[in-house]
């Protein structure tokens, strides 16, 4: 027995593997060690240690999840009339401040965390809103966010060197150190295939409301916050939501270079 190292082990807690010899030893590993003796059903096992009872715990797991899900959609909630309601108030509202705000399926992980509101008394969306800093692999994730707050007030608690909070100032440290004039704030365009993935560039000094005027938006804004000398990968529409110049001289100069190999190899 691993916990009392007095008698012969009977048992095996199936989370993390503890030899107990008693009732007493089990429930003193799990209160010392926090486990609740529920077996990991997604722990790694390697390919040299994968067997045909892994292959069949993989298979029953896979039917719960597909279990769970459907009864999750099948939930009266769900398609209540009074959610349907709201989903098509707030797409209303939206589309009356030119926004086209498209909503998932039950299930989808945005849907799921998706907080927006609109309060009509004060006609005002309070928006839920993802800031994505990529330079420093961090995401922050804002709920009852003002439409008419500007996105500098937003961003000031992460990357002012003076207001933000000294942890987040910490992590975010390449932006906090740089210029507030090299900080970009872009947003994906939405129905655009995989690899041609462009962004459109918001301006910090106006409101949130306005920035998202005339924008795509699946269930909320995606904010990534980039610095203007390290977003080479990043292609960002003009403001007509035409493709940058650089970017067409660039391709047409690869294409140029590609035709005249074409040439050398054929002669």
């Amino acid at each position: 027995c691993e916990t009392c190292s007095k008698e012969e082990a009977k048992y095996r807690c199936p989370r993390c593997m503890k030899y107990s010899c008693s009732l007493l030893c089990v429930k003193k590993h799990k209160l010392a060690l926090s486990c609740n003796g529920v077996r990991d059903k997604t722990a790694f096992i390697s390919v040299n240690e994968f067997t045909d009872l892994n292959l069949l715990s993989d298979y029953r797991f896979l039917e719960d999840v597909g279990r769970t899900a459907d009864a999750a959609a099948r939930h009266c909630i769900v398609h209540s009339p009074a959610t349907k309601r709201l989903l098509y108030c707030l797409r209303n509202k939206a589309r009356g401040c030119n926004i086209e705000l498209k909503t998932l399926p039950v299930g989808f992980t945005k849907r799921r965390e998706n907080s927006t509101t609109f309060n009509s008394v004060e006609n005002k969306f309070y928006w839920h809103l993802k800031l994505v800093f990529p330079h420093c692999h961090a995401e922050y994730t804002l709920k009852g966010v003002p439409d008419d707050k500007t996105l500098a007030e937003i961003l000031k608690p992460y990357i002012d060197p003076v207001e933000s909070d000294p942890v987040v100032c910490q992590r975010l440290k390449i932006y906090t150190a740089s210029p507030q004039s090299d900080v970009r704030i872009l947003m994906k365009v939405e129905n655009r295939s995989r690899n041609s993935v462009r962004y459109n560039e918001l301006d910090a000094s106006r409101s949130l409301l306005d920035n998202l005027k005339g924008k795509v938006i699946i269930e909320y804004p995606t904010l990534f916050v980039v610095l203007k000398t390290l977003k080479n990968d990043m292609v960002v529409l003009g403001q007509d939501g035409s493709e940058p110049a650089e970017n067409s001289d660039s391709e047409s100069s690869s294409l140029s270079s590609v035709e005249e190999g074409e040439i050398r190899d054929s002669s």
